[in-house]
């Protein structure tokens, strides 16, 4: 996840993806200059957070919903 500490739907995004206990990288594009970059890269545009996913997709400033149900699809079936 790309985002920034003063991004209200940053910290939302990664609050969500604590609770639900996800594994992922998060990078502060604060501290990580050239992470804007690779954002922008990914997701064409300049809007935080990015949030990639393991089959190679991604979202900018998804909802919580969308963020819940995409993570739902991800899950190995039990």
């Amino acid at each position: 996840m790309y985002g920034a500490a003063w991004c209200g739907d940053c910290r939302r995004s990664k609050a969500l993806l604590d609770r639900r206990g996800v594994d992922y990288d998060y990078v502060d594009l604060e501290v990580v200059i050239e992470g804007a970059e690779r954002a922008k890269a990914i997701s064409g545009r300049t809007n935080i957070p990015v949030v990639v996913f393991p089959d190679g997709t991604h979202f900018t400033e998804p909802t919580d919903a969308e963020l819940g149900a995409k993570l739902d699809a991800l899950e190995p079936a039990a």
